[in-house]
């Protein structure tokens, strides 16, 4: 039997995929978020990865009712 293991949270950066998945766009809309400078993206171990804060950043405030 096959277990899915996710990998820890702790690490402060989210790969494209997860970038989309939280803010419920496809990874081609985050792409183009790197590309004209909404988000920020750095290359770790040959990956490009966003910072956790900067998603945060576009996340709606609780109770803001998804508002921005």
């Amino acid at each position: 039997m096959s277990e899915h293991v996710s990998r820890p949270v702790s690490t402060g950066f989210f790969s494209i995929r997860e970038v989309g998945w939280v803010l419920g766009v496809g990874e081609a809309e985050v792409c183009r978020l790197i590309r004209v400078g909404v988000l920020p993206a750095v290359r770790r171990r040959g990956r490009l990865v966003v910072p956790a804060h900067a998603v945060a950043l576009l996340l709606p405030a609780p109770g803001d009712g998804g508002q921005r």
